[in-house]
């Protein structure tokens, strides 16, 4: 029999549902952000977000099941997101969820938010464990090596901001529009990467821990001497600007991932995470991974960035192993997946790292 999973996924500042078949089909899949709501602070708001959930979860399930044509009668099971993350929005998810499942009787599966993300290849390209996943995106870095559902072995992450993060507050810096990840690629493209000296963090030191804290800082020096010497910046000089920053963050994470393929030799290179929908960061991951002979695979640009989709297939394979949650499920602002090791630092505005 096909498992048919609903999705519901609220860990930061967009509020979705999906409906996806265990051979792989995404039946329906809403996503709906909270940009807008967000804009005039400069980043996500946790207590206005957590309203928001709240207010269109009931909606993007109810839509979600309308467009794959199903009631909760022809579901198997409810998966949720529950952790890591701002902890209003997910309790509001968490909440959705049980009482669907209390109503209707079906199963329920808490999932880490993160293990969606490290397992979405299994979704859009069928591949075989293990594999090495770099998860990159607002609030999250890490590598990954994946031999399982729940099983995650953490090989380095960033010991402060996550690149999404670094990404956002250098467009903030730079008088850019919110979120940072487009803006600031849109303005690479006209720079010139070369003209600023812009360090690349930790990549003299062993291991594949990162830090992009330091290269921000540095964008803003570069960012103030420009603005003492000629009395702000050009268009050029943010493009520029912008250029270095791209260049140093895509050097840092090739560089480490490198390092991670050559330490734990896998057959297949996946990265995820909104960060991942960058287009000159992916083609330099392409290239590290064709030098260390593994197929290099990124999900499709929807499923890069959250979604419920990714929390459905999530729970569909931690469901074929048995997993199942009671009403007691609670909601988790830091849940690591490796619980070997201990969580990396920090917490950025996108939530808390694992």
């Amino acid at each position: 029999m096909t498992l048919i999973f609903l999705g519901i996924e609220s860990s930061c500042d967009d509020t979705a549902a999906a409906v996806v078949r265990g051979d792989g089909e995404i039946l329906s899949s809403l996503v709906a952000g909270q940009t807008d709501l967000h804009a005039a602070f400069g980043g996500v708001v946790p207590e206005i977000a957590a309203r928001a959930h709240a207010e269109k979860l009931d909606i993007c399930v109810e839509e979600a099941l309308a467009e794959a044509g199903l009631t909760l009668a022809k579901l198997d099971g409810i998966a949720v997101t529950a952790g890591p993350g701002l902890i209003g929005g997910v309790m509001a998810g968490v909440m959705l969820a049980k009482g669907l499942a209390a109503g209707s009787g079906l199963p329920l599966v808490g999932v880490n938010h993160l293990a969606g993300h490290a397992l979405t290849p299994r979704l859009t390209d069928g591949i075989a464990y293990p594999y090495l996943m770099l998860l990159v995106s607002g609030g999250h870095c890490q590598f990954l090596r994946v031999d399982g559902p729940d099983a995650f072995s953490r090989l380095g992450g960033t010991i402060d901001d996550a690149p999404g993060e670094a990404f956002d507050k250098v467009a903030k810096l730079l008088g850019l529009p919110q979120p940072g990840g487009p803006s600031v690629e849109e303005q690479a493209l006209s720079g010139d990467a070369g003209r600023f000296s812009l360090p690349r963090p930790l990549l003299d030191r062993p291991g594949c821990d990162m830090s992009f804290s330091g290269l921000k800082t540095a964008v803003l020096r570069a960012r103030d001497d420009l603005s003492k010497t000629q009395g702000g910046l050009t268009v050029q000089d943010r493009a520029d600007l912008c250029a270095g920053f791209q260049a140093a963050v895509a050097d840092v994470l090739a560089g480490k991932t490198a390092r991670a393929l050559a330490a734990h030799p896998v057959p297949v290179l996946a990265v995820a995470g909104g960060v991942a929908a960058n287009r000159a960061i992916r083609l330099r991951l392409e290239s590290v991974a064709a030098k260390a002979g593994a197929r290099f695979t990124a999900p499709p640009l929807r499923l890069c960035t959250d979604n419920a989709a990714m929390i459905a297939w999530a729970g569909i394979e931690a469901f074929g192993q048995g997993r199942r949650d009671g009403m007691d499920l609670a909601g988790r602002p830091r849940w690591p997946l490796d619980q070997s090791v201990a969580p990396m630092l920090g917490a950025g505005k996108r939530g808390a790292k694992a």
